[in-house]
């Protein structure tokens, strides 16, 4: 579906000048340049911005906001594509022909659990459980250091259903809280446990 810069480097071999080639042919938008070293033929439709997030910057994952939206946990279309890398320091920002791409830091330690492999118009890419979008999502939100706080950030900020909340896999988060070493997300296990209790 996308192309790399040899790839049409290639393609274009038998051009005087390939670059002056390509330069033409982002110009007219028979391509369409994504980032540096990345393309999509023009007018195509067929691609996945899921597949192209783990392209343009990785290793990543889609998680947080985005990939809470796909689970329908929260109301609103999240239209910009947030992801989750590591070991990079700093957090990224894409904006692309295609759409937005944002990534965020999270730490090594948390980063290979509860990632799912899916595929889209058979392009692959790489997708947090909702366990863990939502434990990534609380690991970049400040300012929760209460259960009230994390109640009124779930259902006042977020507008969640409580049925969701209370039927995410216990096991699982209660794995992952320790890994984030961060108050929130330990906070968020005991509620999902207090949850369960009472179901």
């Amino acid at each position: 579906m996308y192309k790399d810069h040899a790839t049409l480097m290639h393609e274009l071999k038998n051009y005087a000048s390939p670059k002056a080639r390509l330069t033409r042919m982002i110009r007219s938008g028979e391509v369409v340049q994504v980032r540096r070293g990345i393309f999509l033929p023009g007018g195509e439709k067929d691609y996945s911005v899921k597949s192209l997030a783990g392209i343009i910057y990785g290793p990543s994952y889609i998680s947080f906001e985005y990939a809470l939206s796909l689970y329908n946990f929260i109301p609103e279309k999240v239209e910009a594509v947030t992801s989750a890398t590591y070991n990079k320091n700093k957090n990224r920002t894409f904006h692309t022909p295609v759409g937005s791409f944002y990534y965020y830091y999270l730490p090594p330690s948390v980063y290979p659990y509860e990632v799912t492999r899916r595929e889209e118009n058979g392009q692959p890419f790489l997708i947090a459980t909702p366990e863990k979008a939502l434990c990534d999502t609380l690991y970049k939100t400040r300012g929760i250091t209460t259960m009230q706080e994390l109640s009124s950030f779930f259902f006042d900020d977020r507008r969640m259903e409580h049925e969701d909340l209370a039927a995410l896999d216990v096991e699982k988060v209660s794995f992952l809280a320790p890994l984030y070493r961060k108050k929130t997300i330990t906070l968020f296990s005991e509620w999902l446990k207090g949850a369960a209790a009472n179901e």
